[in-house]
């Protein structure tokens, strides 16, 4: 080889050394061009964690990746900035599919996707049931059965799968009487009831840890005389009273009372300090700045905290609300305070429990749903199964969800980890 074809084989290297490097350098630094909009442009990436774990995983209807066996994640790297239509599939689950944004150097996280299973199993666990009732641990089920024309209370162990006697109606009258209300003690060891005799109303307090349960006759506990509601979270005592002023123990925490009405239910509810004031349907929060309570919703049926306790979900018969208690830093971030409605329906709301910490179960009608609180883009909303008339539980101890349904009581195989 010449000198002279040397010098021109190296310049050729030098020039292309020139024009190379600043385009590794830059792909290395995530630009890439859009051929769509004919620019450059730095790129984003998408990270995923999903339950179950090797799921399929499609953008714009292209499979790209699966998550790992592991921890069920997985990051898509070197993406255009632009939407994006995700889609994940695994096989016996409904599919979960969002448009999300990529923003040029910013990732971009689903970090709380669950796959819902198709179908799943449910067993009768007994029949001739009325009613049930969960214990606050999970643990423990009362079921309000009928016999001979009268009614009887089972208590079911959903652990141990077993049955057994606690009280017959006759045990509290030989006349007929109707169980008004039952309501489990905080360490699930003891349940109120509250007894309906032609115009007179007992209250009874059942031990149904001890053998035989032990049923006791009481007055309704009332922490003092002019006590209007009250809720007692551990130790501590909060009670709204007859003039309207709301009490956390001892301590006045209004400064104004609250006008009161004449021959209307109210219930206080403390959720992580939080605290609630329902008058019938209508739904107030108390401000603590201002130390009073301003209406907060106008038709309320109901108002549950997530196992995270981080969230409430709240309903109407139509619509369904989230209200945040803490900032959440996972995306979509929401601050302290935050309310978000999440969806309506033309059919009423039968009731409504937390799945997940992001997801919710609830009956429409017949038809019992899951849906995910993510409202980036469309919410994600399946149609589990179908039970004629339901009466509905999420337990969160077994992870299985009860359905009372024409006198039957089901349970679903564990429907999460």
């Amino acid at each position: 080889m010449t000198k002279r074809t040397r010098t021109i084989l190296f310049s050729i290297c030098l020039v292309l050394f020139f024009l190379i490097s600043p385009l590794v350098f830059f792909y290395s630094q995530g630009y890439r061009i859009d051929f769509q909009t004919k620019k450059i442009s730095q790129t984003g990436a998408l990270f995923l964690k999903v339950w179950p774990k090797s799921v399929q995983i499609y953008l714009n209807e292209k499979p790209v990746k699966r998550t790992d066996f592991v921890f069920g994640s997985a990051l898509i790297e070197n993406l255009l900035p632009k939407k994006y239509k995700v889609r994940i599939e695994k096989e016996g689950y409904f599919l979960w599919e969002k448009e999300l944004e990529i923003k040029e150097k910013e990732v971009t996280e689903a970090k709380n996707i669950i796959l819902i299973p198709k179908a799943p199993n449910f067993r009768n666990l007994s029949k001739g049931i009325n009613n049930f009732y969960f214990s606050p641990d999970g643990k423990k089920v009362i079921l309000k059965e009928t016999e001979g024309g009268r009614w009887a209370l089972k208590l079911y162990e959903p652990e141990r799968d077993v049955k057994s006697h606690l009280i017959k109606e006759e045990d509290i009258s030989r006349k007929k009487s109707d169980l008004i209300s039952l309501e489990f003690s905080q360490n699930s060891k003891e349940i109120s009831l509250e007894i309906g005799l032609k115009e007179e109303v007992k209250n009874f307090l059942l031990e149904i840890d001890k053998i035989p349960p032990i049923l006791t006759e009481k007055e309704p506990l009332l922490p003092f005389e002019d006590v209007l509601t009250y809720e007692k979270i551990g130790e501590t005592l909060y009670y709204l009273d007859k003039t309207g002023h709301l009490f956390k123990d001892k301590e006045k925490l209004t400064e104004n009372p609250f006008s009161l009405k004449s021959e209307t239910e109210y219930k206080l509810s403390v959720l992580k300090e939080n605290i609630f004031l329902q008058e019938e349907k209508i739904l107030y929060y108390f401000n603590p700045v201002l130390k009073s309570f301003e209406k907060f919703f106008e038709s309320v049926n109901s108002l549950k905290i997530s196992p995270d306790f981080k969230k409430i979900v709240y309903f109407s018969d139509y619509e369904i609300w989230i209200f945040f208690l803490e900032e959440m830093y996972d995306q979509p971030q929401k601050k302290a305070g935050e309310r978000i409605f999440l969806t309506r329906f033309s059919e009423k709301i039968g009731d409504c429990f937390w799945y997940s910490s992001y997801y919710l179960i609830f009956n429409i009608g017949d038809k019992i749903k899951i849906a995910e609180i993510d409202e980036r883009d469309r919410i994600n909303i399946v149609d589990l199964t179908e039970f004629k008339e339901p009466k509905i539980f999420f337990n969160q101890f077994d992870k299985k969800l009860y359905i009372l349904s024409e006198g039957n009581l089901y349970s679903s195989e564990t429907l999460l980890p």
